[in-house]
């Protein structure tokens, strides 16, 4: 075997000891990572520990630009992988620490901030490694839909809720305008209740409890459609990924891959 597909094996598939291992060490640094990020965030922390926080944080910079170079040389077909959606959320995980190398001065300290808050990105690399990640979205995929549906209901409901609210209550009670009566409707519908804005008439209150009852009945909606999904049987997936098109969701027995047809 190459080096070459040796390595293919180890970054894009998790077969192999060396693969779940690598798997593992990048859920790891990925970890890490966002941690620094928010450690950041807290004054105190980042005064005491600035130089070290940013040592730590060009280290792992550094290991995430080895991989995603690593990734490009070793795959058929770089462009494919560059545009794709782990290829755009691996160049988000490396590009903000070396952005932000650029701005310099007073003027700049808030896109500096901005840059850095990027690498919070590297958090989504975790759905590459993660199983049940994977049958989450997949089950989303599938009832989207159903969801779009849902959601396409609810938002006639908190129009005609709001509008209603609107003409009840009126200004004098807070309602001073239809899109703000909707932003009560919805805020009352999935039972936040902010307090903001409440009904003063008898009436107005009566429309509320009929919306709050409603929205413990709505919740439960998409909470059934993704389950079913979920609790659907699918065929066994390997982690084999093809070097040529990149497509990973091969059977355990496949040999070719069922989109391009090239041997995996």
């Amino acid at each position: 075997m190459t080096l070459k597909k040796r390595l293919y094996e180890i970054i894009f598939e998790a077969d192999t000891p060396a693969g779940k291992l690598f798997d593992l060490v990048l859920l790891i640094v990925i970890l890490i990572s966002v941690g620094l990020v928010i450690l950041e965030s807290v004054q105190n922390i980042d005064a005491r520990y600035h130089s070290q926080l940013k040592i730590v944080e060009w280290i792992i910079t550094g290991i995430f630009t080895a991989e995603y170079i690593l990734r490009i040389l070793i795959v058929q077909k770089p462009v494919r992988y560059i545009f794709s959606f782990f290829g755009i959320i691996d160049f988000l995980s490396v590009i903000p620490t070396y952005l932000s190398l650029l701005a310099v001065g007073y003027q700049s300290l808030i896109v500096i901030r901005i840059l850095r808050l990027l690498r919070v990105f590297r958090v989504l690399k975790l759905t590459r490694y993660t199983q049940a990640g994977t049958v989450l979205m997949r089950a989303l995929w599938a009832s989207r839909e159903k969801i779009s549906v849902f959601i396409f209901f609810v938002m006639i409901i908190v129009v005609i809720m709001g509008t209603i609210m609107y003409l009840i209550e009126g200004e004098t009670n807070g309602f001073k305008s239809i899109p703000l009566s909707i932003y009560w409707a919805i805020v009352t519908l999935t039972t936040v209740g902010y307090g903001d804005i409440s009904p003063a008439t008898p009436l107005g209150q009566l429309m509320a409890s009929i919306i709050m009852i409603l929205g413990y009945a709505i919740i439960a909606v998409p909470t059934g459609i993704i389950t079913a999904e979920i609790i659907k049987p699918t065929p066994a997936k390997n982690t084999q990924v093809c070097h040529k098109c990149l497509y990973d969701k091969h059977d355990d027995d496949a040999i070719f891959c069922k989109k391009c047809g090239e041997k995996i």
